[in-house]
């Protein structure tokens, strides 16, 4: 009896769980479901509906609500008009061209930051990474205007690099990977050096493939931060051709007004993308295999 009691009670316990966050994620997920519902929706459509009446209790007008999410007459239109009224083509070509090059600079100058300061002995190691995390406390608005006149004297305004340029490297980049490379064994890197390989062969081909999970987690970040990142390419761009995605994004409330269903749907084009990136990375995401060639 008493089994059947706590049997009972953790299946409760699950049940309101899962409620809870069921509605939190619903209530997280419901401006991408408004914006997504916006882009599809035709002219015929209400984008900001609202109850019929007053009368409606609360849980009646979630309902009525989430049914308005759904578009009546669904339409690629809106998408169609964005891409031909506006280059999104070039704004898309460049986004992906920007943030494809900060994450191969990123994790390339970011894991040979990190490989000497987890694997070499050497005075003020300790220091210099302490040095490289604090970093991380300090607001980018702090040091945009000395980056912005570094940039310009370097020749670096309105070019594809200058966008590039404050993020070849991170202190959290730096970071994530010192502590993945400390998690390789030490075996595997003396085996390296008995067999004669340099430390930048020990880098590349037993550090980099062993540390392989932190590696796309920090691509990861890097790209979703490179792709939707807003102030710094306004700042340091000024001719359209070479302005991304979230720039292009933020004209469209100047070209169009307030038509929301060409502004959602432009919005959702700048953001598929990362998810995209996202689903096809995670999958890479696994447990590091470094010490399997060891024996217990």
């Amino acid at each position: 009896m008493v089994l059947k009691q706590n049997r009972y009670l953790n299946w409760l316990s699950r049940g309101v769980t899962y409620v809870l966050l069921g509605v939190i994620a619903l209530a997280m997920l419901l401006p991408l479901l408004w914006l997504v519902s916006t882009a599809f929706k035709g002219q015929e459509d209400n984008i900001f509906p609202v109850a019929a009446s007053r009368s409606l209790s609360p849980l009646e007008n979630v309902v009525f609500f989430l049914k308005q999410l759904f578009p009546v007459h669904p339409t690629w239109h809106n998408f169609v008009s964005v891409w031909q009224q506006q280059p999104f083509g070039q704004y898309f070509l460049n986004s992906l061209f920007v943030s494809s090059l900060t994450v191969t600079l990123n994790v390339l100058f970011s894991s040979l930051a990190a490989y000497p300061l987890a694997r070499l002995d050497f005075k003020g190691k300790d220091l210099i990474f302490a040095v490289v995390v604090s970093t991380i406390m300090i607001p980018f608005q702090i040091v945009m205007i000395p980056l912005y006149v570094l940039a310009v004297e370097l020749g670096l305004k309105n070019t594809y690099l200058g966008v590039i340029f404050p993020a070849i490297a991170s202190a959290f980049g730096i970071f994530l990977l010192r502590q993945a490379f400390q998690g390789v064994p030490k075996e595997l890197e003396e085996a390296a050096r008995i067999d004669g390989c340099t430390e930048l062969g020990i880098w590349w081909h037993i550090m980099l493939p062993s540390v392989r999970p932190a590696l796309v987690t920090l691509a990861i970040f890097v790209f979703i931060g490179s792709w939707g990142e807003f102030l710094w390419p306004l700042i340091i761009l000024d001719q359209p051709e070479y302005y991304t995605l979230p720039l292009a994004v933020s004209n469209l409330f100047s070209a169009f007004g307030l038509n929301w269903r060409l502004i959602a749907a432009g919005s959702v084009i700048s953001v598929a993308p990362v998810l995209l990136f996202f689903l096809i990375m995670q999958r890479y995401i696994v447990p590091s295999e470094a010490g399997s060639g060891l024996k217990g």
